[in-house]
Formats: C-alpha cells, sequence, structure tokens
C-alpha cells in the first residue's frame, strides 16, 4: 500500500510537470503565430490565436487545481513542495504570456488599412525572435532543472529591453514626422510593448526555476535595458532614430 501511494504520488508530479511543458509549447506557439498574423495581415491567423487564449487559460485553471489538491492530499515538503509552488508560478507566466500573443493578434485587423514601414515590421520580428528565443530557452532549463541556464536568461532579458527602446524611438520618429502616422504606430508601439513584457514573463520563469532548484529567491533587482519611461519624461532629448538589422 505505502508503495503504491508513493507511486501514485510521483505520477501526480509528473502530470503537473508534463503538464507545464504543454503549456509552455502552446504559449510558444500563439506568440510567433500572433507575430506572423500581425506582419502577414493574416486576419484568420489571428483569429486562431484569440481562440488558443481560452485553451491556455483553461489549461492553467486545471493545472492549479491539481496543484492545490497535492498540496492538500500529500502535504509536501522542501523540494517537492517547492515543485508544486513553482508549476503554479510559472503556469501562471504562461497563462500571462498567452494574454499578450492574443492582444498582439487583436491588433491585426487595427493596422491592416495601414501602410507599415518595412524597418519597423523586422524591427517587431527581431524583438518577437528574441523574446521567443528567452521562453524556449528559460523552458528548456525548467525541463533539465538547470538553474545556471535559468540565470542566463534573466541577465539576457536586458538585449530585449534594449531592442524595445529602440523600436519604441523609430514608432516616436514617425509619429511626429506625419500625425497620419499616429494610429498604425500607436498599435505597433503596444505590440511591441506585449513582446517585451513576454521578455519579462520568461525571466519570472528563470526565477522560479532557480527558486525549485535551490530554495532561495534571486535578487530583486535585475538588469533592464528599457529606456522608454526616461525619455518620455518632460525635457528629455529624443534619442537619434534607427534600428538595428
Amino acid at each position: 500500500m505505502s508503495e503504491h501511494i508513493v507511486t501514485s504520488y510521483e505520477d501526480e508530479l509528473k502530470n503537473i510537470v508534463r503538464r507545464i511543458s504543454e503549456m509552455g509549447g502552446q504559449a510558444e506557439r500563439m506568440v510567433e503565430q500572433s507575430v506572423l498574423a500581425l506582419t502577414r495581415s493574416d486576419w484568420a491567423l489571428a483569429q486562431s490565436v484569440v481562440a488558443d487564449d481560452l485553451l491556455l487559460d483553461a489549461a492553467q485553471r486545471d493545472l492549479d487545481e491539481r496543484a492545490i489538491l497535492t498540496i492538500a492530499k500529500r502535504q509536501p515538503m522542501a523540494v517537492d513542495l517547492r515543485e508544486i509552488v513553482g508549476a503554479i508560478r510559472i503556469s501562471n507566466d504562461l497563462e500571462r504570456i498567452g494574454d499578450l500573443a492574443k492582444n498582439i493578434a487583436k491588433r491585426v485587423i487595427a493596422v491592416h488599412d495601414h501602410s507599415q514601414p518595412v524597418q519597423l515590421v523586422r524591427g517587431l520580428e527581431h524583438l518577437s525572435d528574441l523574446a521567443l528565443e528567452q521562453l524556449k530557452e528559460v523552458l528548456d532549463a525548467y525541463g533539465a532543472r538547470d538553474e545556471m541556464r535559468a540565470m542566463a536568461v534573466r541577465e539576457n532579458d536586458e538585449e530585449i529591453d534594449a531592442m524595445y527602446t529602440s523600436i519604441f524611438r523609430e514608432l516616436l520618429t514617425y509619429m511626429m514626422e506625419d500625425p497620419r502616422n499616429i494610429t498604425a504606430c500607436t498599435h505597433l508601439l503596444f505590440t511591441a510593448k506585449n513582446i517585451e513584457r513576454i521578455g519579462d514573463h520568461a525571466t519570472n520563469i528563470a526565477e522560479t526555476i532557480y527558486y525549485i532548484k535551490t530554495g532561495e529567491q534571486m535578487e530583486a533587482e535585475r538588469p533592464k535595458g528599457d529606456r522608454t519611461t526616461s525619455m518620455m519624461q518632460p525635457g528629455s532629448n529624443l534619442p537619434p532614430a534607427g534600428l538595428e538589422g
């Protein structure tokens, strides 16, 4: 009987980990498809992303319920408890990533009738590539329980912030040059911010992995390269425009 209980408990833990992996894969697809839908003005693909968000929401609720039930039944301690609590935290970040992808997809129709500068579109694609690379890397780190890879993801978030600042600067320039660009550029600005936030959630997951492995929290301060707040302060000078790549 004791062996059966242990085996059942291990199965419950494995099931929770498997569900995180499934949610991570779905969140990756949603981000990739939402940006693709925006850059190609593909309304059908955008609608598919919006629909997929309902599935990701349901998966997150189901995982939370199973995790809480496991805690109540098994009363885990030490690393097992951190595994379950960590899974709850990660599922919440993945659900928020799905929400951000959905928000990007919803802007497809809003920018459909507006011309989008090729340079800006490429910038958004580059930014999304960086965010997706971070997300894939952190999910691999979770699968391997590799806190060193997780720490690397956290450090690399600064690159996404810097790219977002560059796109922000470029969009402001387009809006100042021609007021007719304001509507489209505003939607693209929110899109860029959503992608930057996806990188932040990947960093949150990295911090949770570190907690699962070590039982310690990372330091609160982490590298940030987002300079958009200071750029919008009264009296600030807008840096010269220009995107890399």
